[in-house]
């Protein structure tokens, strides 16, 4: 006869049951994507976006599955539209407990020749947009003393290539930008962390899967000798958002194939 020891690493520690979250700039994408994990961890889902019709089409798809999922539409670079729309989030229905800060844009340019508009648009929406995001949220946090905020950064935290000097740029601040949220906001049990995706199929690099050349170079570089996918991402989404990670604070979680491992 077999005894088997009971488990000391119970399953509900990664539920979200009860939980609000809100993703920005998911209505589709990486973003959609990670909201649908953690909708399926049982949390309630806060789609935000630009796009009316991609949110609608986004929240009846969710809906469809059966999850719980409403729609905000704002922009997270305009600080007054931020702060106006999560103050009615909480109003209507009660605080914010994971903010997934998600939404992010690329521009491509060497940085001798790139334009200040496309330098400063990148970092107001993949860094700026984040801190704003996260300072609208933090106060209803501090009040409940419990809050997660995921931030969506890059392997372009820690290393790039040429023409990406200011995605690079934006995404090295948010690594630190996340661990500034923890040393000011964690003796309120907040836990600020962040992921770091390594090269993932998605709209945003579909020219680049295409690119035979770039293709190769992305499996050779990657130990893993594949590009990622959106389904790579969602474990340590659920991870980062769950009770499981109560005492995970200031930390980058590279999903990257061991591409950071490799020289």
């Amino acid at each position: 006869m077999v005894c088997r020891r009971p488990s000391v690493f119970p399953m509900k520690m990664f539920s979200l049951d009860g939980r609000r979250a809100l993703i920005t700039g998911s209505a589709r994408g990486l973003g959609l994507r990670i909201a649908e994990a953690v909708a399926e961890a049982g949390a309630k889902v806060i789609i935000n976006d630009l796009d009316s019709i991609r949110a609608t089409a986004a929240i009846s798809a969710l809906r469809e599955k059966g999850y719980q999922a409403e729609v905000s539409l704002f922009n997270v670079t305009d600080r007054d539209a931020v702060r106006r729309s999560v103050k009615e989030l909480e109003q209507n229905s009660g605080g914010i407990d994971i903010l997934i800060n998600n939404a992010g844009i690329h521009r491509y340019g060497a940085l001798l020749d790139l334009e200040i508009s496309h330098w400063q648009e990148v970092l107001d929406v993949n860094l700026t947009g984040a801190f704003l995001m996260a300072q609208a949220v933090a106060g209803g946090m501090i009040e409940r003393r419990s809050g997660k905020i995921i931030n969506i950064c890059s392997l372009m935290s820690e290393a790039g290539r040429p023409t990406t000097g200011n995605y690079m740029a934006a995404k090295g601040g948010l690594k630190m930008l996340t661990k500034a949220m923890t040393v000011e906001w964690g003796r309120h049990n907040i836990q600020a962390n962040g992921i770091g995706p390594g090269y993932i199929l998605s709209e945003m690099t579909q020219h680049l899967a295409a690119n035979p050349e770039f293709d190769q170079w992305v499996k050779t570089r990657t130990p893993a000798a594949r590009w990622g996918t959106p389904d790579d991402l969602v474990g340590a989404a659920v991870f980062l958002a769950s009770p499981a990670s109560d005492f995970v604070n200031g930390q980058i979680l590279y999903v990257d194939g061991g591409w950071l491992a490799s020289l």
